[in-house]
């Protein structure tokens, strides 16, 4: 139902503008450098050819490999501890006021001549909430009971969320921010585009790859079954 009503909105809201917006129809000399689709990747290949884009997206293609597994697979630890899915749900709720009011609040922080001190701040103390987030899901079982989770587990989980999203977004502003600032005005679009993609991929890549390394690296054991190490999909059939 919520995904039907949104959907309806979407359709009804873009179909208004495509019939009651209408284009400026006075002439505007472009400012970007750029002709067609050939020319922008013409363009993208000589920008990330420079010696100083290179090392960047080097830098932000690996820096979230630490906290990936802690950002991926959290969530999905918690709901195998007995977590039910619904009560994460609605801890995501308090989350949304948080993630409104952060960036307004750290973009003053990020406005400065060196916007990437602020993401270099925020990574230790993102990189300690993964170690908080790995006791999160040890804790489950030991304050679990037959009426569910208590209070005081489901406060701490709340709190810990709320403190990784001020280290996420603390990053994630000040990324943002050193993308603008370093952007050629001659081809803002092109090259904001550009870093933010590359950005974008190195948040996506660790994730993808901790997930996929959840099984391998999972310790289990047989019960009652000797000599076999459950390693594999099919030795734990068996």
């Amino acid at each position: 139902d919520f995904l039907f009503f949104w959907g309806g909105v979407f359709l009804v809201t873009t179909t208004l503008v495509a019939f009651l917006k209408k284009e400026n129809q006075e002439l505007i000399p472009a400012k970007e450098e750029t002709k067609g689709i050939t020319d922008t990747y013409r363009l993208l290949f000589s920008i990330i050819k420079m010696p100083a884009v290179l090392t960047f997206c080097l830098l932000i293609l690996t820096s979230k490999v630490g906290f990936s597994a802690a950002d991926a697979v959290t969530g999905l630890k918690l709901v195998e501890e007995g977590v039910p899915k619904e009560h994460l749900a609605l801890l995501a709720v308090p989350m949304v006021p948080l993630q409104i009011i952060l960036p307004l609040l750290i973009s003053k922080y990020t406005a400065g001549p060196q916007p990437l001190n602020t993401f270099y701040k925020a990574m230790p103390y993102r990189l300690l909430l993964g170690l908080e987030f790995a006791f999160l899901v040890w804790w489950a079982p030991k304050v679990k009971h037959e009426g569910g989770f208590p209070v005081y587990y489901y406060a701490v989980v709340v709190l810990s969320y709320a403190l990784h999203q001020i280290t996420l977004y603390s990053m994630y502003v000040a990324i943002m921010a050193f993308n603008a600032k370093v952007s050629d005005p001659l081809i803002g679009g092109t090259y904001m585009t550009l870093l933010n993609t590359v950005s974008n991929l190195g948040g996506n890549w660790p994730s993808t790859v901790a997930l996929w390394l959840v099984d391998p690296l999972t310790v289990k054991e047989c019960a009652g079954a000797q000599g076999h190490t459950c390693a594999t999909a099919a030795a734990t059939e068996v």
